[in-house]
């Protein structure tokens, strides 16, 4: 498989899909791949697709801001509160432990 093609392939327009959001009241993404900072991001977000600019390099399987997230706000995956953001967390950057509490 080449480098730039996750696991799940193209999405359905012929690009390369790096991270989807998995449900539409999630303010993160799933990586499908290891995301280099600075590169274009190419997110499913239920029928569109955005770009999302990586400020931070991201492992596969780790979250990217899809939208800019207070300190304080819950961080939603799932559609399900999975903890709150310690800090400003930024459009693009890796949201992990480093920026997240319980």
């Amino acid at each position: 498989m080449p480098e730039t093609e996750s696991a799940l392939g193209p999405s359905a327009d012929g690009s390369v899909l790096d991270a989807i959001v998995i449900s539409e009241s999630d303010n993160i993404a799933v990586c499908l791949r290891d995301i280099e900072s600075g590169s274009d991001v190419s997110i499913r977000r239920g029928q569109e697709m955005i770009s999302v600019a990586a400020t931070d390099p991201i492992p596969r399987g780790h979250k990217i801001a899809v939208r800019e997230i207070a300190e304080g706000d819950k961080i939603l995956k799932f559609g399900e509160v999975i903890g709150q953001a310690s800090q400003n967390i930024d459009l693009g950057n890796h949201v992990h432990v480093h920026n997240v509490v319980d």
